[in-house]
């Protein structure tokens, strides 16, 4: 019988090309963290945290999509560098899935690169196969959105996904809209169906800021991923950023008057709205404070301990 909504497809384990290493036993049972730039990425925020955990890695990718058959170059194109009379530094597009590590040895999975443009469904079910293939016990993945909400307060985040003690106490935002999808809802909703745990994590990020880089929605994301799966992510070289462009947007916003009512307007809405809501974040701290890295680590081994019954110390998997 035909799927009613992809019909026939090809083969979806033909749209990777795997490393002989995926099929090894320490691979099992590892949580995956998922992140697609493109769309529904404000202030960069996923391509900020995908090329921070990429960085930290040596080895090559375990799996390797084939980028000509997902993407329309023509809609966004690579980038080349033309130096005085010859072109080099040409950078394709790299869709792939890594074995990473966090900054206490464990292990993950992370899978990034572009959203693709083409052939959601079949993507679709070659993450699915992968997801069975490697036994993940928990998909993480994260996207940012732009929100009328001011610089000046704590980043909000909405929570989605079949885990409600993740959900729940984090996403005060609960509405009901329609909008463009993104591959990672797709993913979410093919995930859910096949029987396996997913959590979505929304980044609020400042509309006027949507457009530029804004590491702090950056961190915002990591400091999430990190405490539902259980890793200590790294993030000071972008809470180092974050501080320096707070400097600099604090300093655009004190030479334009016009420019300091708008933020004066979003923060009395903010305010007036989360009065009487409990702390959004997993992490923050009683004045929704950003943490350090030695107090992120505190708080991911204290969350643990509550949610987990005692079991922080494990490192043999998530959740």
């Amino acid at each position: 019988m035909l799927d009613p909504v992809s019909g026939p497809l090809q083969d979806p384990a033909g749209l990777y090309t795997a490393a002989a290493e995926l099929d090894q036993d320490d691979l099992r049972g590892l949580p995956l963290i998922m992140g697609f730039t493109g769309f529904a990425d404000a202030g960069h925020a996923v391509r900020q945290i995908t090329d921070e955990l990429v960085s930290v890695q040596s080895q090559g990718a375990l799996a390797a999509f084939d980028v000509d058959q997902l993407m329309d170059y023509r809609s966004r194109r690579p980038r080349i560098r033309f130096v005085e009379d010859h072109l080099e530094d040409y950078e394709p597009p790299r869709l792939a899935l890594y074995r990473l590590e966090d900054g206490l040895g464990r292990p993950y999975l992370l899978l990034a690169g572009p959203e693709p443009d083409l052939q959601w469904e079949r993507f679709a079910h070659a993450v699915v196969g992968l997801v069975e293939r490697l036994e993940v016990p928990l998909t993480l993945w994260v996207h940012a959105i732009p929100m009328p909400v001011p610089h000046t307060r704590p980043l909000g985040v909405t929570v989605h996904g079949n885990r409600p003690e993740l959900v729940e106490g984090i996403s005060r935002w609960k509405p009901t809209v329609e909008f463009p999808a993104a591959i990672g809802h797709l993913l979410e909703l093919r995930l859910v169906a096949a029987g396996h745990d997913v959590t979505g994590f929304v980044v609020h990020v400042p509309h006027y800021l949507a457009e530029s880089e804004y590491p702090a929605a950056a961190v915002t994301g990591l400091e999430h991923l990190g405490a539902a799966s259980h890793l200590m992510l790294p993030s000071d070289r972008l809470r180092e950023a974050a501080r320096e462009v707070g400097r600099q947007v604090a300093e655009q916003v004190e030479a334009s008057e016009d420019v300091r009512e708008l933020i004066e307007g979003l923060e009395e809405r903010f305010d007036d709205r989360s009065a009487d809501h409990p702390r959004r974040s997993l992490l923050a701290g009683p004045a929704d404070s950003l943490p350090t890295a030695e107090d992120l680590g505190a708080a991911v081994e204290a969350y643990l301990a509550t949610h987990e019954g005692g079991e922080a110390g494990r490192h043999d998997g998530p959740l």
